[in-house]
């Protein structure tokens, strides 16, 4: 487990470098997801030109703080999802809303605190169903041997499937 978040921090830290800018093109329609317009260029040679080509990513909010129309900072990280690969690493520039009234985007320490504390619950989980899951073998392995005992012994004529003689309550007077 330890060795996991230590080889995330690891991978992240030597990405670090590819930190990109971007403009938050939407934001709000999925939850601590946006999408983030990256620039670029493409080159024509036919023409002898450059054009406009933007990349767009999807990027990870983990707390919704980003709004549409903000400039972000973007670092590549772990999958959260199929297509979403990058994190938000800080706001730039504001977009409507101050960022101090915004909820306070986590750094990297507090995102590899949070995922290894849900990953130490997740294993908690496991092992807690295994632990009623191997309660429920046993208790199923004892009700078939206790069936072959009483089995056995009706071969035998030990038990008898008739109930014994019950006395009630008016016998007894």
């Amino acid at each position: 487990m330890v060795v996991e978040v230590v080889a995330a921090a690891a991978n992240t830290t030597r990405q670090v470098a590819k930190e990109m800018l971007g403009v938050v093109v939407s934001a709000g329609l999925m939850d601590k997801t946006v999408k983030v317009k990256l620039g670029g260029f493409r080159w024509e040679p036919k023409v002898q030109k450059y054009f406009k080509e933007p990349r767009f990513k999807l990027v990870h909010d983990p707390r919704n703080s980003v709004r549409q129309g903000d400039i972000v900072a973007i670092t590549p990280t772990w999958r959260v999802s199929q297509h979403v690969r990058h994190v938000v690493k800080h706001i730039i520039a504001p977009y409507g809303e101050p960022i101090d009234e915004r909820p306070p985007i986590p750094t990297l320490e507090e995102r590899l605190a949070e995922a290894a504390a849900k990953r130490a619950a997740k294993d908690e989980r496991r092992a807690f169903l295994k632990q009623i899951q191997t309660a429920i073998r046993d208790a199923e392995r004892i009700a078939l041997e206790v069936k072959k005992a009483l089995r056995t012994s009706r071969k035998l004529g030990i038990y008898s499937a008739q109930p014994a003689e019950t006395t009630t309550i008016d016998d007894v007077d």
